[in-house]
């Protein structure tokens, strides 16, 4: 017999099953199931080690290359005649830069992996048992499927189990389904196909918490095949993938490698077949000069500060990101799957409307507020003046267990303890001005007949000052009403009639339809104490007073931020545990679907094709009634039409889901800890809008690191170009390996940091999400790479070719004049009489001040692809401006500081050769932004 069917046959039926009784199970048998069930335990399905982990850190294709970069930099100190004196310097600063990294990431790695011991960390520790005939209490992994468990309030449940007794008995599932309101737990088989985790009101479940009454059950499911445990397994096979701009990187990566590879082999055999060289050293040295230029060193770190730098600005939004890509993953989504209750919702029952005296009273204000006014017919009424209105709310504060206090937070005027719906009821009476405290004083409660899921009513049985005793009821309107027989009206009772009856169930269904849970409220005068108070002496003849209708609010700032979800192309679905009626009424009135939006429930979906559910969940918005599998089945059918999912969870049915998606979200406040786990952000205000917030601010990232990835490798494509095209010349280098290093990390690596905290550019949320595969570096960006870094090129190689053609009196060796051997550059004397070699040091330091020139103004023309720099405003861009002065310092230093010129290999330059750099340099601020030609085409098209 399945599992899942434990529900659908009755106690007996489930005993004989299990082969238990109501003495428990004998120790013997015990000790037989647990050999064949195993122990009642989560247990660890796979995963990656600490040390495995670590080391993937260091096969992400950008750290293949830096690690290639410290192996060719100690080359050229070790290598004996390579003149590199450097090279320790470089290869310490660039594996400072690969190990900050691997630590970096495998943190963040091995925090998201922890979903599993919080799991555990949910489990009961202890339960008590009935075994041999006696109860004992033992540590719950030693359940075995049989046992008979005991359980009261305040108890959590230690395995999934069928109750085969209840008095007053509910359980909080939501850290399995979602939902806040309390379940009550009956004994009567279910007959519903497939039902989910909510419906199953006759089962227990491990990890939930028992409310009210107490109860006994029989253990069904232990270990790895409860619900919990499914949910471990679910969370455990989900995978987490690459983010886009892991995906980008990854992609950059391989073709950095590639083109530094052809490159060096290029470079190395055009050099070795031309034998210009006196040793294959200086030609293997100009190689692997070219490689350096190639080598974006600064580029990962810069790519890691910037979203760190990001997150600090999410916490102030109210997200903490737990794994640092996922920032801008954020910005990359095109479909946000949302929970209802906390998140759309206020998670805060609110009466909206009181039926009473023939006339329906709106009650505004939502949550746990004073605010609030009784309106009938669009006139402000006092609930306090009213018999009927009264009456009723009074009724409501004193059929109650629930505590209502001051807020301590301060956030609103009260906090509740207990149910949600009695706090709704205490809440709108304190709006009204009747205060729970003088009501309690003026009726003592001396008993009580509490509510189940069978009588679906509770009463709660009063003496007045005078001595009188009352009977108050609420309950289910279809119920409660056939044990009225009068009617309060006008402030009087009065025989109850069909037409009254009919009257009322018509508004009931009225309110009901609208997404209210509705509820019934009577009394009855009793004139005497009755044995025992007996519901069926108590609860008959009742005078019926009103109804009730509540909701759970969705938050004012929810609907501004569906409309902006649209406007920017991104498309938010709700996924709820909820009834479809009442996920369509809070879905429309958000603005997420129309009155009639089609609603698609758990059920529903397990009778559909994989097809007809691949087609529903591209045109439906809004899911009623799933489980926790039917999530997972959204996000991976969303994911595999290529949709960059985020999805919100709070309860541990979530994680999976949460786990699966590109982006995952849990809740701060009501959150599940193995649900936090899973995410990779969380919500500290559970609110949806913070979720748009931190999309818009991961678009802004986004932005901004494009901003700074092309800045780098439009410089380092200045340099390559350089490199390459002057050794092919036969002439030697034209910047140093060092001066190279120096520019791809300090010199460009400053502006490039200000380049990603830079204010972002206006509008990122009036356009559509990136499109899903598409790749950081387009056809549109890798054009403006090129052009950028082929106008830096001619910048330097005219500054490099005239400043030899000048110092050395006209000649330029290869061009003007034959070429020069390696020891004729170190020792021979030009026309001008000046030695070759210190010609080549004065040349290779304007060289060097060019491109960084260059760089300097181009940056400025790479914080906006939209528009040229003459229609920004510069002067928002503080930190920008901080970084390119702190790189024209630090440039001027490795010139004019005479201790640092042996070491970077520069001399002084006059005002002449700033003249020349200068005139060169300009047209980097002409460059065009490469977005600015698919503007003017829209433009034309529209």
């Amino acid at each position: 017999m399945a599992n899942d069917s434990w529900y659908a046959n009755d106690t007996d039926f489930v005993k004989n099953k299990l082969e238990t009784s109501d003495a428990g199970l004998p120790s013997d048998e015990v000790t037989k199931r647990q050999e064949k069930y195993g122990l009642n335990e989560l247990v660890e399905t796979g995963g990656i080690s600490p040390l495995r982990m670590f080391i993937n850190q260091f096969l992400d294709p950008m750290v293949i290359i830096l690690i290639i970069a410290i192996f060719i930099s100690l080359a050229t100190a070790l290598i004996p005649g390579s003149h590199e004196e450097g090279g320790f310097i470089d290869s310490i600063v660039i594996t400072s830069i690969v190990i900050f990294n691997a630590i970096f990431g495998f943190v963040q790695e091995y925090k998201s992996e922890q979903a599993l011991e919080a799991l555990k960390e949910m489990a009961a520790p202890r339960a008590r048992v009935m075994r041999d005939g006696l109860w004992t209490e033992i540590e719950s992994k030693y359940l075995v499927p049989g046992d008979l468990i005991a359980l009261e309030s305040g108890d959590k449940v230690a395995a999934d189990a069928r109750v085969i007794s209840a008095m007053g008995f509910s359980a909080d599932e939501a850290p399995l389904t979602g939902e806040s309101i309390a379940v009550r737990k009956i004994t009567d088989s279910i007959h519903l196909t497939r039902p989910v985790i909510g419906d199953m009101k006759n089962m227990v479940f491990q990890g939930t918490i028992i409310t009210a009454g107490k109860g006994q059950a029989v253990v069904t499911s232990t270990g790895m095949q409860t619900e919990f445990g499914k949910i471990a397994t679910l969370v455990q096979e989900s995978e987490k993938e690459m983010t886009p701009l892991q995906i980008d990187l990854d992609d950059l990566g391989k073709k950095l490698g590639s083109l530094i590879i052809v490159l060096v082999i290029l470079v190395f055999a055009a050099e070795v077949l031309r034998n210009v060289s006196d040793s294959l050293i200086e030609e293997l040295m100009a190689a692997i000069a070219l490689a350096v230029s190639a080598i974006p060193e600064g580029l990962p770190a810069v790519v890691t500060i910037t979203l760190a730098i990001g997150v600090q600005r999410m916490v102030q939004e109210n997200a903490i990101v737990r794994r640092l890509p996922s920032v801008e993953t954020l910005g990359s989504t095109t479909v946000i799957c949302s929970d209802k209750t906390g998140t759309i919702t206020k998670n805060e029952m609110t009466v909206k409307v009181l039926y009473t005296d023939g006339k329906a009273v709106d009650v505004s204000g939502t949550g746990y507020t004073r605010k609030g006014k009784f309106t009938y017919q669009g006139i402000e009424i006092d609930p306090a003046t009213d018999a009927n209105l009264s009456r009723t709310l009074q009724i409501g504060q004193l059929c109650s267990n629930t505590i209502l206090q001051p807020d301590p937070t301060g956030k609103a005027d009260w906090s509740l303890v207990g149910d949600p719906t009695e706090g709704a009821l205490l809440v709108a009476a304190e709006k009204a001005g009747i205060h729970h405290s003088e009501t309690i004083q003026k009726y003592k409660e001396i008993s009580e007949i509490s509510f189940d899921s069978a009588r679906k009513r509770m009463t709660a049985i009063t003496i007045d000052d005078s001595g009188s005793y009352f009977g108050f009821s609420k309950g289910a309107p279809e119920i409660l009403l056939r044990l009225c027989s009068e009617i309060y009206y006008d402030g009087k009772s009065r025989p109850l009639t069909d037409q009254d009856r009919k009257r009322i169930l018509d508004v009931n269904a009225e309110l009901a339809e609208s997404a209210l849970r509705v509820l019934a409220l009577a009394y009855k005068p009793i004139a005497s104490e009755i044995p025992d108070w007996e519901p069926e002496q108590v609860e008959k003849n009742l005078i019926f007073v009103g109804l009730v209708g509540m909701m759970d609010p969705p938050r004012d700032e929810v609907k501004d931020a569906i409309k902006i979800c649209k406007t920017a192309g991104i498309r938010p679905i709700m996924i709820t545990g909820d009834h479809k009626l009442t996920a369509r009424a809070i879905a429309h009135s958000v603005g997420l679907i129309e009155r009639d939006g089609k609603v698609l429930t758990g059920a529903e979906i397990d009778q559909m094709t994989k097809s007809e559910f691949n087609e529903c969940v591209h045109s439906c918005n809004v899911f009623a009634r799933v489980a926790p599998e039917h999530k997972l089945q959204i996000v991976k059918a969303l994911r595999n039409s290529n949709q960059v999912v985020a999805m919100t969870g709070d309860g541990v049915n979530d994680a999976p889901a949460v786990k699966a998606a590109d982006v995952g979200i849990s809740m701060g406040i009501r959150g599940a800890d193995v649900t936090k786990e899973a995410s990779d952000v969380i919500l500290t205000d559970d609110n949806f809008a913070t979720i748009v917030t931190a999309v818009e601010k991961g678009r802004e990232i986004y932005s901004n690191i494009r901003k700074f990835v092309r800045f780098l490798l439009a410089a380092n494509f200045d340099e390559v170009f350089l490199v390459f095209t002057i050794i092919m010349i036969g002439l030697p280098l034209p910047i140093t390996a060092i001066q190279i290093l120096w520019l791809n990390l300090a010199t460009d690596g400053f502006p490039a940091l200000a380049l990603g905290v830079d204010p972002p550019e206006k509008g990122v949320m009036k356009r559509s999400p990136r499109k899903p595969g598409a790749k950081m570096m387009d056809k549109g960006m890798i054009s403006y790479i090129l052009i950028a870094g082929f106008m830096a090129f001619l910048a330097s190689t005219t500054v490099f070719l005239f400043s030899l053609w000048e110092l050395s009196g006209g000649v330029i060796p290869g061009i003007t004049a034959p070429l020069l051997t390696d020891l004729e550059w170190r020792t021979a004397i030009a026309p001008s009489g000046w030695t070759w070699d210190l010609i080549l040091t004065h040349a290779r330091t304007n060289v060097f001040a060019s491109v960084v020139t260059f760089e300097l103004l181009f940056v400025w023309n790479c914080r906006d692809e939209y528009n040229p720099i003459w229609r920004t405003s510069i002067r928002e861009s503080k930190t920008l401006i901080a970084a390119v002065l702190l790189s024209v310092i630090l440039t001027l230093a490795t010139i004019y500081v005479p201790f640092m010129q042996p070491l970077f290999e520069t001399v002084a330059l006059d005002l002449a050769d700033w003249a020349l750099i200068l005139i060169t340099c300009i047209p980097a601020l002409l460059i065009p932004p490469h977005k600015i030609f698919g503007r003017f085409r829209d433009r034309k098209e529209n």
